[in-house]
């Protein structure tokens, strides 16, 4: 099923609307401190000396993680698409000083082997094309560097499926491992993560994923330059794909808040 926030474009609108309740009603739902901090421990931040690029850093609440888990000598790039979520980021006082840059993940604006760590946290959701990405995030770390992905897996419940696929990308576990050992990534590592009011019965709800680079240079993948994405015209028909993404990602917030809800209202001892 395609996803009906598939382009670039759309995504940045997405946001445009998403950035204003992001921190306050998205995170502690969907992508919480815990989650977060759990995922970052498997990019072994707390080496001194580090560059640490965030790419999909959105309001920085990754970042802030990365922060207080790296050592205070580190130094950490922001980088976004959506200038509407870097802005968000600039009003935080702990991000006073990180550089900030507009910047596409399929085709970052930096150096080969530029960056110690890539760490990218709910953003591999809105990829058009995750293996280029993740050939790319190969592409700017040093020999020796981690790179760490964090997403969303694939849900089954029939419902839960249609949503979500209709929203954004989904991948099962297999893709996500795919991608990177294709880029050139050895060691590979992972660690699911969810939310409190999750039942690990239902299925595995995210994944945290962190690759080593072997050697200098570009990913093996050697991919032809990236294209640019061709214009669309908001066309009724797009204005309604893009309105019926953003109700299928609006239908998980009442569900969301229903079962944390009832997470925090269960006794302790039935925990």
């Amino acid at each position: 099923m395609p996803r009906f926030i598939q382009h670039k474009e759309e995504a940045r609108w997405f946001y445009r609307v998403v950035s204003k309740g992001y921190d306050r009603w998205i995170n502690p739902l969907f992508w919480t401190a815990a989650m977060r901090d759990a995922s970052l421990a498997l990019g072994r931040l707390g080496e001194p000396g580090l560059e640490i690029v965030d790419v999909g850093a959105g309001t920085g609440f990754a970042t802030e993680g990365i922060l207080a888990a790296a050592a205070p000598d580190a130094q950490v790039t922001m980088v976004d698409q959506s200038i509407h979520q870097l802005r968000r980021a600039r009003h935080k006082p702990a991000l006073d000083g990180i550089g900030k840059i507009i910047g596409d993940a399929e085709e970052l604006p930096f150096a080969d082997d530029r960056f110690d760590r890539y760490v990218s946290t709910g953003s591999i959701e809105y990829w058009p094309d995750p293996q280029r990405a993740i050939a790319e995030a190969y592409r700017v770390v040093r020999p020796g560097g981690v790179a760490l992905v964090a997403g969303p897996l694939a849900r089954t419940h029939p419902v839960a499926r249609v949503l979500s696929d209709a929203w954004m990308l989904f991948p099962p576990e297999a893709d996500y491992r795919a991608w990177m050992e294709r880029a050139g990534f050895t060691d590979v590592r992972t660690v699911h993560v969810a939310p409190e009011w999750w039942d690990a019965a239902w299925d595995p709800y995210a994944v945290a994923i962190a690759g080593t680079k072997p050697a200098p240079g570009p990913s093996p993948l050697a991919l032809a330059p990236l294209a640019p994405e061709a214009p669309q015209p908001w066309t009724v028909g797009r204005l309604a794909r893009f309105a019926g993404g953003s109700l299928a990602g609006a239908a998980f917030i009442p569900i969301a808040a229903y079962y944390t809800l009832r997470a925090r209202l269960r006794p302790t001892s039935s925990r």
